[in-house]
Formats: C-alpha cells, sequence, structure tokens
C-alpha cells in the first residue's frame, strides 16, 4: 500500500517540490534544514552573544519606522485596516445545568455566531473609554488595574490605558485574595477594571484589605446598580464609562498626554509559581521590540489570519500574540479552556466548540493543553480496531518520513489527519508553543495530525515574552529556536552545576537575554536586590534567567536545566526535577506529575495526577475494585503505577537515582484554581509541597 501510495503521488510531489522551490519556500531535507544557519555568535566565542543571522548587524526595536508606542501602533492598524474584523465574542444562546453520572453537575452553553466589531469601532470604543476614565479621575502615569477573564473588554480596556497613558497593573483572574490583595495595595490603584463574575466571588471579599480603590468598573453591561458596597467605592459599567467619556465636557481625547516609548505600559504580576508574586514594569518600546522579533517568525502574517484567543491575557504569552495581530490586522476571535472545543466541558453535547466556528489559522498553546490533546486523540487509536489502527500508525510513520525529506503527504492528510485537525477548526496553519518545554512526542504528533508547524518559543515575562521562536520549517524537535531579531542571547558558565560554556560539544550555560525587549526591573523592588537584571558597556540591558541552555552548531537553543530545578541529593548526585517530569508525563498513565526531592534523603519521589481512564483500565486488568477516591488511595494502584512509571524511565534512559522510589496518587486534578498550578500550568512547587506535606514524611519514613 505504500509504495503504491508512493508511486502515484510521486510525479505531483514532484512537480510541486520544483514550483516551491522557485517561490523561495522549498525547505529542503531535515539534514539540510539542519545545516542551515539561524543563529550566529557575534564575537565568535562559545558563549555567545549569538545573534538571529538577519539581525547580525542590528537588533530590531519596532514593525513600522515612527510607530514606537502601543497607542501609535492601535491607531496605524485601525487606520490601514478599517473595516476589518477586529474582536469576536459568541453570543449565549442558552444556559442550562447537566447533571453526570456520578451526579455531578455542570454548566452547559449552548454558543451562537461570533459577533465582530471593526478595527474602527475598537479602536472608537478605547478612546471612550480612556476619556471615561480620565472623567472619573483616572490620571496619566497613575497605574490602574484590570482583573478579568481573556475577553474582547479585556483587550479595549488595555488599549485605552495605552491611549491615555495609564499603566496598565495585570492581575491573573485565578489569583488567590492575598496576592490579588498585595498587587493592588502595591500599585496603590485607585481604578479597577473586572468582570460581574470576579467582583461577586473573589473581589468584594478583599475590598475592606484595598483601602485606597474608589472606582470599580464592570465589563458587563448587566446589572446597572451596584448595591451593597463598601462606602466611598462606586461601581461603573464598561458601557456608562464609555458614555461619560463622549460627553462633550469630558472629552479626554484631544488634551490627553501622548505617551513616551520609555513610559510604562504594563506592570504585570507574574502568576507566582516561587512566592508572592513580582510585578514587571515592561515599557512601551520593550512590548514593540518582543511583538517585532514574534511577528518575524510567522510567515505571511496578514490581514487574511484569524487567530483565536483563550489563554490568560494577564500572561505575557497571550499578550503579545494579541498585540502581535493587532499590529497586522488579523482577526481575534474570543474563547476558553472550557468552550474551545466541540468536546469541551462546557459545550453541550452536539452543539459546536469555538475552534468549529472559528477556523483559526493561527494559535498559541501551553504545552500543557497540547499534551491533552495529544493523550486523547492516541486514546482514541487505541480503541480502534486492528485495521483502522494500523492504517493511522502507518500514515503516522510514513508522513514523519516524508516531512523529513521535505516533503508533503496531500492525501494523508486528506483521508486520515483530516478529522484529527478538525479538532481545532480545519484551517490551523501556525502553532506558536510557549510557557514551558514541549516533549518530542508531542511536537512531531502536532506536526504530522495537525498539518501545521508548531513554533515552539522561549521567553519569560522579564523580556517581554521575547527570547527564542523556532523557524517554522525546522521539524527538530527538543530545541526552542534561535534568538529572535530583536535580542541577543549568551550563555555564562555555572560552575556549581558543572555547566561551562568550553564544553564540548555542544557550549552550556546559564541564559542571559539581552536587547530592547528586556523590561525596565521589579516595581518597588530595590534596584540593588535586582541582581538578575544588569546593563552592560554598551548600555544594552540583560536579564539572567535561571535556565540553563546549550548552543547547536545551527545557532538554535535547548533548554537542558533550571537552576531552581536541580537537587543535590545524600549521596552528591545532581537531580534536574523538571527533567525528570518531562520525561515521565509522556507515559500514557500520567496527567501530571510533580517530582520532589529533599537533599537529606538518597531518593526521589513524585505526586502524580493519574489519567482516569488508563487507571480504571490498569485497577480492571489487576482485579482491584473500589470509587476513584479509594482507588487513588489504594496501596496497591501506588506499586502498579509506580511499576510502569519505572519502565517507562528506564526506556527514557534516566539514571536510576532520578526516577521516583515512592509516589502519591491524587485524585483530583491540579488547576489554577486549586492554587498548585500556576495560569499557564506551571507548577507551584512551594504549595505542592506544603499540601502533600504528610505524604512526604511518610514517602520519606517519618522523616
Amino acid at each position: 500500500m505504500v509504495w503504491i501510495y508512493t508511486f502515484i503521488t510521486f510525479l505531483p510531489s514532484y512537480l510541486l517540490s520544483w514550483v516551491s522551490r522557485s517561490d523561495g519556500i522549498f525547505y529542503g531535507t531535515e539534514e539540510e534544514r539542519a545545516k542551515r544557519a539561524k543563529a550566529r555568535s557575534v564575537l565568535g566565542r562559545p558563549e555567545g552573544p549569538y545573534r538571529a543571522v538577519s539581525a547580525i548587524k542590528r537588533l530590531a526595536t519596532m514593525l513600522q519606522p515612527g510607530v514606537d508606542t502601543l497607542d501609535k501602533m492601535f491607531e496605524y492598524a485601525a487606520m490601514k485596516f478599517p473595516h476589518r474584523d477586529c474582536l469576536g465574542t459568541r453570543e449565549v444562546i442558552s444556559e442550562e445545568d447537566e447533571r453526570q453520572s456520578n451526579g455531578k453537575v455542570f454548566k452547559k452553553v449552548v454558543l451562537g455566531d461570533y459577533r465582530w466589531l471593526s478595527y474602527e469601532e475598537t479602536y472608537t470604543a478605547a478612546s471612550q473609554l480612556g476619556s471615561g476614565l480620565a472623567s472619573l479621575g483616572q490620571r496619566p502615569k497613575t497605574n490602574i488595574a484590570i482583573f478579568c477573564e481573556t475577553r474582547a473588554e479585556w483587550l479595549i480596556a488595555a488599549h485605552a490605558c495605552f491611549m491615555y497613558n495609564f499603566p496598565l497593573v495585570t492581575l491573573y483572574s485565578t489569583l488567590g485574595g492575598p496576592a490579588i490583595a498585595h498587587g493592588l495595595n502595591e500599585t496603590q490603584v485607585t481604578h479597577i477594571i473586572t468582570s460581574r463574575e470576579l467582583l461577586e466571588t473573589r473581589l468584594k471579599a478583599i475590598l475592606i484589605e484595598v483601602p485606597r480603590l474608589q472606582y470599580i468598573i464592570v465589563v458587563d453591561n448587566t446589572p446597572t446598580s451596584w448595591p451593597g458596597y463598601p462606602r466611598g467605592i462606586s461601581v461603573h459599567n464598561m458601557a456608562a464609562v464609555q458614555k461619560l467619556g463622549i460627553r462633550p465636557e469630558n472629552d479626554y481625547f484631544l488634551k490627553k498626554p501622548l505617551p513616551l516609548p520609555s513610559d510604562i505600559a504594563v506592570i504585570m504580576y507574574t502568576s507566582g509559581s516561587t512566592g508572592v508574586p513580582k510585578g514587571v514594569m515592561i515599557s512601551h518600546s520593550n512590548i514593540l521590540a518582543g511583538i517585532t522579533g514574534m511577528a518575524e517568525r510567522i510567515p505571511n502574517l496578514c490581514e487574511e489570519d484569524i487567530y483565536i484567543a483563550y489563554l490568560p491575557l494577564a500572561h505575557v504569552l497571550e499578550l503579545s500574540a494579541e498585540l502581535v495581530c493587532i499590529s497586522h490586522g488579523c482577526s481575534i476571535g474570543y474563547s476558553s479552556p472550557q468552550t474551545l472545543a466541540d468536546q469541551s466541558t462546557k459545550i453541550k453535547r452536539g452543539s459546536k466548540g469555538d475552534t468549529s466556528v472559528l477556523q483559526p489559522t493561527l494559535m498559541a498553546a501551553v504545552p500543557e493543553i497540547m499534551d491533552r490533546i495529544y493523550k486523547n486523540v492516541m486514546t482514541k487509536v487505541e480503541e480502534m480496531n486492528s485495521v483502522q489502527r494500523t492504517l493511522f500508525i502507518l500514515a503516522y510513520n510514513y508522513k514523519l518520513e516524508q516531512l523529513a525529506k521535505g516533503y508533503s503527504t496531500p492525501l494523508c492528510d486528506r483521508f486520515v489527519f483530516r478529522k484529527v485537525r478538525s479538532l481545532l477548526g480545519g484551517q490551523t496553519r501556525v502553532l506558536l508553543s510557549g510557557g514551558a518545554p514541549l516533549s518530542a512526542a508531542t511536537q512531531r504528533f502536532m506536526n504530522v495530525c495537525f498539518c501545521c508547524p508548531v513554533g515552539q518559543g522561549y521567553g519569560l515575562t522579564e523580556t517581554c515574552g521575547a527570547g527564542t521562536i523556532s523557524e517554522l520549517w525546522d521539524y527538530s524537535t527538543g530545541r526552542v529556536g534561535g534568538p529572535l531579531v530583536c535580542c541577543e542571547i549568551k550563555l555564562k558558565d555555572w560552575m556549581e552545576g558543572g555547566y561551562r560554556s568550553i564544553d564540548r560539544p555542544h557550549p552550556r550555560g546559564e541564559i542571559l537575554i539581552g536587547g530592547p525587549n528586556v523590561t525596565m526591573g521589579y516595581y518597588k523592588n530595590d534596584p540593588k536586590k535586582q541582581e538578575d537584571f544588569f546593563v552592560d558597556e554598551n548600555n544594552q540591558r540583560w536579564f539572567c534567567t535561571g535556565d540553563i541552555g546549550e548552543f547547536h552548531e545551527d545557532g538554535c537553543l535547548k533548554i537542558i536545566d533550571r537552576k531552581k530545578d536541580l537537587v543535590k541529593l545524600q549521596a552528591g548526585e545532581y537531580v534536574s526535577l523538571g527533567k525528570v517530569e518531562a520525561v515521565l508525563k509522556n507515559c500514557s498513565l500520567i496527567d501530571n506529575i510533580c517530582v520532589y526531592a529533599n537533599s537529606d534523603e538518597i531518593y526521589v519521589i513524585g505526586f502524580v495526577v493519574p489519567n482516569q481512564k488508563h487507571l480504571l483500565a490498569l485497577a480492571e486488568r489487576y482485579g482491584v475494585r473500589g470509587s476513584w477516591e479509594e482507588l487513588c488511595n489504594s496501596k496497591t494502584m501506588e506499586e502498579l503505577v509506580l511499576k510502569m512509571l519505572t519502565e517507562a524511565a528506564l526506556a527514557a534512559q534516566l539514571e536510576r537515582f532520578e526516577i521516583p522510589r515512592k509516589i502519591r496518587l491524587s485524585p483530583e486534578p491540579w488547576t489554577p484554581e486549586t492554587g498548585l498550578v500556576t495560569d499557564a500550568f506551571k507548577l507551584k512547587r512551594k504549595e505542592l509541597k506544603t499540601h502533600y506535606q504528610d505524604d512526604i514524611e511518610r514517602m520519606y519514613g517519618g522523616k
């Protein structure tokens, strides 16, 4: 069958490849792509600094000449694409409660089509909101907070703040009360923009702890009156504030001061994976440099593209991605993880999820979501009959082989992978992964089954999300690409961990990112204590990431470790917790895992969120009975899962001392709402350690 298929498709593929070559888009074989330089060391040293080949002479700082602030960028887009769709939101047709077989009740929704605001309408809405906020006493260079889910109103409010030079304090919608109060008090805000749900469920309870707060602007249109709030606090609907802004006596648009490139645009509070959230000060010029670097890695980005927005806008990846889209006239359709696909938790059975309706061409995702898609599809493959499963695996391996040669597989894409591709709407041409390392298995799966390249990126809030993104024609796994055109990267020796720039075959060390995208530091943090930031002799700002990387011959970066994730066991061996977790998460039994090691002990332990379907199948195979909670608390099931984990670890060539000797199965998944992971699904190790303290003592023999 493979021979016949290859014979039939050879001539069309061969001719198409030559057409592609003449258009300059043939990317060559995997071997040819690996030899092509993505970045070079500017000074020729193994530690760098490394720059993208196209930015050897000069780092990029902005998309268009003269467009040096975010208000100018949006004005440019509104003038160039006035009637194009800008922001879209699905209409809610109905809501109902659906009782599950286990007795739990979930709220399900039926959603209609997307309703769109044009670029011109969005620009007008933002300018009116900014004028209305000014009429309520908000002043330039005075902080204003936004505490809201990802939705169109979030971005409208952000652009209003950029226009009127109100530094925007962003807070995750899943932060706990103390963290919210900390951010609001530290930035001394008097105005906050939020949603009705978050106001009533989260914000209202801590208002007494935020004495400076005076105005709450609710993005929902209902209700119109807000009784029962503490004295001195007034609550307004966003629409009412916009109406206030268009009154002739309150028209602040003509007399508003223009922001400077060096002015603070955003104070972005981190998700707090290592303690109290810190506010990162990001200037207009920082953001513009960052999105310039990102845009250069997305080929043919234009107004025909549609982006689906569902990640937290308080995260630098999502905010940067949406601003990249705005700068190029793309359409942004809003979604949420609960309504993303037809099978999502809030979508009523039989109705369509957001990807099916929107059919996006661009999408950003964190590895946690991609891993989930990969495991769900592979579970369905395992359930196929032997003929279907064999054909799928055959097509999968055949396409992998063809991708390595630089060829496409149109018939495989059409007849085998079309159904998988339709999970994301069927039109996706670029997937951008960021926030954490993406496993090789998941990356290969997305490239093959979704028939589009996956650009794996690396960046931090402190670098405006910009650092590296792999070239979309580079299908190699485990690497994050070369530096973006807005920054450069060098390696710093870390002797304690044994990483040096003179290591062979690849130079290794702590990753330092420098360039115009490196932010201004932490808000109200003593500059002397901000040792992770420094300025070099050329007046360029640098950030020490704490991540360990190595540069390959073609200038691509690979993340191999993290200083904070490295634990030294009692016998002297170093264990990289993140590395072990990345390997073990590929096991089908595992939905999530946190590896823990105490320096006073000789072995590693782990906390595991098991995959429900696979754990139940394992229990049935070995005759273990009980409820879900009873199975997770079963000593027998712990031993069975640990045995399979050990086999997976040995197959992946982990060292014996890296493999957990004892585990604890968790019946509850880790979500941002539980406080055990961040909004980007990064592990909160401190909170996990506290949560499982009794189990840690048990697994370490009562110590």
